[in-house]
């Protein structure tokens, strides 16, 4: 029965999260989209944290140093992408470029930082065209890799609370579709839908809040 009860957990757990299958056809986009659409009506809604980011140091897209460091006294979107991603990662990552845009016109001074999961294939070239098909403004949007997987698997469970797992049935990652805003303080203090009815206005209205405080 304990065996059964931890199957059933195990099974539970890849439910509520976001797979990058490793297929492209049109009937999986359909599947996930759907899961998505439950996914943004539970767990992905709009949710008040208090989670401390601990300490990194990790290479960007020019293969430059960044981390916590540089982030200090700052308000940050962050998301977890890999370029290799067949599903959910591009619109994400289309997302995270439309607030990006709604940032600057409303002059609202934030940084993005999208932290791959699959370091060994995602170099600083691969992030860097990756963000350039989205037209991302590096000036304050960090592409992150450079890392051992571990890293950015603990990295993703202890400050953000979400797991990072290989699926083992292909080159693709199972992981959440989130938006994380984070304070000045360095401290995780919103969630946010990144791929089904991502509340643009909330973030931003968020992120001015965040800024003045």
């Amino acid at each position: 029965m304990k065996r059964m009860m931890l199957i059933f957990g195990l099974v539970l757990t890849m439910a509520i999260l976001s797979a990058c299958g490793s297929g492209g056809s049109k009937d999986e986009h359909e599947n996930h989209k759907n899961h998505e659409q439950h996914n943004s009506e539970s767990k992905e809604t709009s949710q008040s944290l208090d989670w401390d980011v601990q300490s990194f140091s990790f290479k960007d897209q020019n293969e430059a140093e960044f981390g916590l460091e540089d982030l200090k006294g700052k308000v940050w979107m962050a998301n977890f992408i890999f370029t290799n991603c067949t599903t959910v990662c591009p619109p994400m990552t289309a997302h995270m470029a439309k607030l990006q845009g709604m940032a600057k016109e409303e002059k609202v001074d934030v940084e993005f930082v999208s932290f791959s999961i699959d370091p060994k294939r995602d170099n600083a070239e691969a992030l860097k065209k990756f963000g350039e098909n989205y037209d991302a403004d590096f000036s304050n949007w960090h592409f992150l890799g450079g890392y051992e997987e571990k890293q950015i698997e603990q990295l993703a469970r202890d400050s953000f609370k979400t797991p990072v797992v290989a699926d083992p049935n292909s080159d693709q990652f199972i992981h959440a579709s989130a938006f994380f805003l984070v304070d000045k303080e360095g401290k995780v203090v919103s969630r946010y839908d990144g791929v089904e009815n991502t509340p643009y206005e909330e973030i931003i209205a968020d992120m001015k809040n965040r800024l003045k405080k």
